[in-house]
């Protein structure tokens, strides 16, 4: 299941639908914040913009290369657009698997390919009112290429 949406989610409804099945012996979640700081400036609000279409398009790329690389019951995606205050959720990725390290491994495999691949721009607000587009950070490109991917 994807999911871009401008409504919150909630984290134990995705859960137990992870969890649906009895073969299950491990979900693995993982949830994004809007913290305060971004590259030492001080943050107030985080827009998330997407290419409708495109964007539901380029995760279900990312969960179906998940799929073939681990052995994987079910996938939950959901990511947030439109303006968001601090401390809201921004992403859920969850992950059921047969054993634990393939849920841990899928899901980190999704959020680093998200995070550099997925078609969301996003733009940041500092405390002084100033609005700014932010571009994918270094590190998450490297994160990227323990994966084999340049």
């Amino acid at each position: 299941m994807i999911k871009v949406q401008q409504q919150d989610f909630n984290q134990q409804v995705e859960y137990d639908s992870l969890r649906q099945s009895s073969r299950t012996g491990a979900v693995v979640t993982f949830t994004g914040l809007v913290r305060d700081i971004n590259q030492g400036e001080q943050i107030s609000t985080l827009t998330l913009e997407h290419y409708p279409g495109m964007t539901e398009k380029s995760l279900i790329e990312i969960v179906e290369q998940a799929k073939a690389r681990w052995s994987i019951i079910d996938v939950r995606v959901i990511h947030r657009i439109g303006k968001l205050q601090l401390l809201d959720q921004i992403v859920f990725v969850g992950v059921a698997s047969l054993h634990r390290g393939d849920a841990f491994a899928a899901c980190e495999f999704i959020m680093d390919h998200l995070k550099t691949g997925a078609p969301f721009w996003k733009k940041e607000t500092n405390h002084l009112g100033e609005s700014y587009w932010v571009d994918a950070r270094e590190c998450d490109q490297n994160a990227l290429k323990k994966w084999g991917f340049k």
